[in-house]
């Protein structure tokens, strides 16, 4: 099913400069991003060579919270093709997956909640190919970071928080998000997001106006547009 120089690239070591983490309670959590995923599956498989489908697509429940936004979630199943490079054999792996929207409307609710839940699922089916998609990661008797093992440079996209910042004056205008803990930074010609738990509350940070930059690794806004 696989060539020879797929099984060398599956057989490798995972980068751990790959792996993120994010604190749940007491708990820290490690996990791949779902774009990387995508990529390694692309580099791995070849394009076209790999596809997903959406098997079904299930709305849990809807609440408020206190501060009267929508809490919303849903459950997905994904089905992970994969192909040899003639099409000639496949092999499928299914796999569930949860997301939660939080947001002021019911409908940026329901599309951070169904976005989440796919990518959660995507993850899982994608984990069964072994260590290249996070397999090692769902193992709790191994301890991971994301310090990287290998001779590489410092990316200094991923840490946006060292350059220049100043705090952004208008404070008011974000109050939802100084609530959850977290901070909006004047960066050059920027707003950015600081602090703990952006990966919960994306959705939240979404909703204000933001969007994640995959480069920088930050979530950020025109100055422009916030004026």
């Amino acid at each position: 099913m696989f060539n020879q120089e797929q099984l060398q690239l599956l057989n490798q070591e995972l980068d751990s400069s790959r792996i993120k983490s994010r604190s749940k309670g007491n708990i820290n959590l490690s996990y791949l991003e779902g774009f990387d995923l995508i990529e390694t599956a692309n580099k791995v498989f070849g394009y076209g060579n790999w596809s997903y489908s959406i098997e079904s697509l299930e709305h849990l429940s809807t609440e408020q919270n206190q501060n009267q936004n929508f809490v919303i979630y849903y459950k997905a199943i994904v089905k992970v093709t994969v192909y040899d490079k003639e099409h000639i054999q496949n092999i499928s792996r299914s796999d569930v997956g949860t997301g939660t929207g939080i947001a002021k409307t019911q409908s940026e609710a329901h599309e951070g909640a169904t976005k989440e839940a796919v990518t959660d699922a995507l993850k899982r089916a994608l984990r069964s190919f072994g260590n290249q998609f996070g397999l090692s990661l769902y193992d709790k008797s191994r301890n991971h970071t994301n310090n990287s093992s290998y001779n590489q440079p410092p990316q200094q996209n991923y840490q946006p928080q060292t350059q220049s910042q100043q705090p952004y004056q208008h404070h008011q205008d974000f109050s939802q998000l100084t609530s959850l803990g977290l901070q909006v930074m004047q960066q050059g010609d920027n707003l950015v997001v600081v602090g703990k738990n952006q990966f919960e509350n994306k959705s939240v940070i979404r909703s204000n106006g933001f969007f994640w930059n995959a480069q920088k690794r930050v979530w950020e806004m025109p100055l422009r547009q916030a004026a």
